[in-house]
């Protein structure tokens, strides 16, 4: 059963506290990460400048980009970091209206969620970026200069860290379809095809207008989707073998129980025998 029941407005108070401690640590990092905001878009603007041909650089088209768009990096930087203290403050929320087996599931899915995020944001970095870029600027026509303007820059990158950050979170969207009981792991795959498609389709409206872009986004969701199918079926084995347990353990009790039942009765019996033998 749920810990404990809180009026709505106790409730409303709490998710008002909780927000505002959200917010507080996203100002924190954000200051501390300030005085570093050139040095992360310099991070950040690794792979493409590894790769631009020689005496080519990024560019600033607009007269405040040099200061806001690193700012804006910074910002959005804060935002990602904070994410497990935003999670932390979601579990605390909910966790005391769960039932244990409810809790039992989702605090490992909430951990999940935020590793496989950061995975495939560092997917998206070190392997994503330099094939996209290295093609991009090879592509590029005879005469044609490569100079990305930088806040362009950032807009394409956050859109695709965020596409990758969310595709990896398929094997937790799986298994709680299937742990709810919408979708059985059987008909998912038998659904495979299709799947496959929605990834390609999935990828193609996610990602700049580019095969190469779609592709790789596409077969690392396929993988993910199989990782989550197989842990699925796991879970389900496991739950399934945990309650034949149960039922056997229950079982065994009820002709423990029985017995113990015979026993007693077989024991008054005989000694109402003995009172009567010695009457």
């Amino acid at each position: 059963m749920p810990d404990r029941e809180l009026p709505l407005v106790a409730h409303l108070i709490e998710l008002r506290t909780r927000l505002m401690k959200i917010v507080v640590s996203i100002l924190v990092i954000l200051i501390a990460l300030l005085p570093f905001s050139n040095d992360l878009y310099t991070f950040l603007a690794h792979p493409l400048m590894s790769v631009l041909p020689k005496g080519a650089t990024m560019i600033a088209t607009d007269v405040a980009s040099p200061f806001l768009t690193p700012f804006k990096l910074t910002l959005i930087s804060a935002v990602f970091l904070s994410v497990p203290v935003l999670l932390y403050h979601l579990w605390a929320f909910i966790a005391p209206g769960l039932y244990r087996h409810e809790r039992r599931l989702a605090l490992p899915l909430l951990i999940s969620s935020v590793i496989l995020f950061y995975c495939g944001m560092a997917f998206c970095y070190f392997v994503v970026f330099p094939l996209v870029f290295g093609f991009f600027t090879t592509a590029a026509p005879t005469g044609v200069t490569v100079m990305t303007d930088i806040a362009k820059y950032l807009d394409f990158v956050i859109t695709l860290f965020f596409a990758f950050g969310v595709v990896f979170e398929v094997p937790i969207a799986t298994i709680l379809l299937v742990q709810t009981g919408m979708v059985t792991p059987e008909d998912l795959a038998a659904k495979r095809p299709y799947i496959i498609v929605a990834a390609f389709i999935i990828g193609m409206l996610l990602t700049p207008p580019d095969i190469f872009s779609q592709t790789l986004l596409a077969v690392p969701m396929i993988i993910l989707f199989e990782i989550g199918l197989f842990v699925s079926r796991w879970i389900r084995r496991s739950a399934a073998a945990e309650e034949a347990a149960d039922i056997e353990a229950a079982e065994m009790s009820a002709a423990a129980t029985t017995v113990d039942d015979f026993d007693a009765e077989f024991k008054r019996a005989m000694d109402e025998e003995d009172k009567l033998n010695k009457q």
